[in-house]
């Protein structure tokens, strides 16, 4: 029979996730439709607290920012650009962002007080890193999740090399021995700078996550949602409409091929009923 896929093996992961672990998702689209898969399956999962993150600085300040619980204030406030209209911060996505300071202190460091005690408790922490690319604060020297739209002479752009991203992660995994991480890296490509300066980005992120798993080999593993986008489900049929981010469907497809291989064994049965349940509560009657 003719081959027409490159098949990605995904075997049983060396750490599991049970439907007992408080599970803190952080990073890229990939972390929320697992977290929201996740949720709708009855697992207790917490997804970007601060909206969606890609690069290891920004997702290692959230992470520490969530152990300290220590509230935003009116410095951390910063208007968006573009005739927005807007107040967000350099750490939040710009879902965060409302009309005003109070307002989006008052939101922020709501969903912050719950997000860390969330993560205080949490077992399991699940990290998608989507780009080794960080823009850093020209006036302060900050690295920011986000550059708000605000100018570009505002900003400077640099490139982590594998070395440097897997540190700053590695701390992260340091500071929290309580916790297992899965990682995993985007699919989603960022092609500001063409094909091979994603390629590049992509190997960085994924030579990083390999050194975490071989220092970390009881407490880190990492999971192939990239290779199994661009290998098995490398037809365009599997993209949006951008033909950059996975489709619905097959972002789905990458998120249970994750949960099948965390769950234990004697979780199994409960999973499988779960999706039952999950499939019958999203079934519309047409009638």
């Amino acid at each position: 029979m003719i081959k027409l896929q490159t098949p990605v093996e995904t075997p049983a992961l060396p750490l599991k996730i049970s439907f007992t672990d408080k599970i803190v998702l952080l990073g890229s689209c990939f972390s929320a439709t697992t977290g929201e898969r996740l949720s709708a399956l009855g697992f207790e999962a917490l997804t970007n607290p601060f909206g969606q993150l890609y690069n290891p600085v920004s997702i290692a300040n959230a992470a520490t920012r969530l152990s300290s619980g220590i509230p935003f204030g009116e410095d951390d406030c910063a208007e968006m650009g573009a005739g927005a209209g807007l107040v967000c911060s350099f750490s939040h996505h710009t879902s965060f962002a409302r009309k005003t300071a109070p307002e989006f202190l008052e939101n922020a460091n709501a969903s912050l007080s719950e997000a860390s005690a969330f993560w205080k408790e949490a077992t399991k922490v699940i990290i998608t890193l989507g780009t080794a690319w960080c823009f850093k604060r020209v006036e302060t020297g900050e690295t920011v999740a986000n550059c708000l739209k605000r100018p570009a002479s505002e900003f400077v752009r640099y490139r982590l090399d594998a070395e440097a991203a897997a540190g700053i992660l590695d701390r992260v995994i340091e500071r929290n021995p309580g916790k297992d991480f899965f990682l995993a890296v985007s699919p989603i490509r960022h092609l500001a700078d063409g094909p091979q300066g994603n390629s590049v980005s992509k190997a960085t992120l994924v030579l990083a996550a390999d050194a975490l798993c071989r220092r970390h080999p009881d407490r880190v593993c990492y999971f192939p949602s990239f290779e199994i986008l661009l290998d098995e489900l490398r037809d365009y049929r599997f993209y949006a409409e951008d033909l950059v981010h996975p489709s619905s469907q097959a972002a789905s497809y990458i998120a249970d091929r994750f949960i099948d291989a965390a769950v234990p064994e004697d979780e199994k049965n409960r999973l499988a009923e779960a999706r039952k349940t999950a499939l019958r509560a999203a079934h519309r009657d047409l009638r």
